[in-house]
């Protein structure tokens, strides 16, 4: 068989195709920690969507996916990290917008570079 590509060359070539998401923390001056969701468009580096809660779920963050992409605009791959957060009602309805989701390796926030340095950047 051929090699495969390499991680850098699946991102390269499929820019048009992905969109990244991932959780951050905002402390608030309370105390209080805030869960910010976000999403971003690989071709343009274009935030395209993103909320807030104190109190994430699987229920909640499948209906942050069905917001952000309405009426068939859904991309090809979703880039997502392991967290727990997206079980198996996120991942029925990323399913059913037929978009196939690509998992980073553990402990490796380089493979989800750009949407990590979005959030270094926040």
């Amino acid at each position: 068989m051929p090699p495969s590509q390499t991680w850098k060359t699946f991102l390269a070539n499929h820019a048009n195709q992905l969109a990244s998401i991932d959780f951050f923390t905002v402390p608030t001056i309370t105390f209080r920690n805030l869960y910010c969701f976000i999403i971003l468009l690989h071709a343009r580096h274009l935030v395209i969507h993103f909320n807030v809660t104190e109190h994430p779920t699987a229920g909640w963050t499948a209906q942050q996916i069905i917001e952000a992409f309405p009426d068939e605009t859904a991309p090809r791959y979703l880039l997502r990290d392991r967290d727990q957060i997206y079980g198996a009602e996120f991942q029925s309805r990323v399913r059913s917008l037929q978009i196939e989701e690509v998992i980073i390796a553990p402990h490796s926030p380089w493979q989800s570079p750009y949407v990590e340095r979005l959030i270094g950047s926040i």
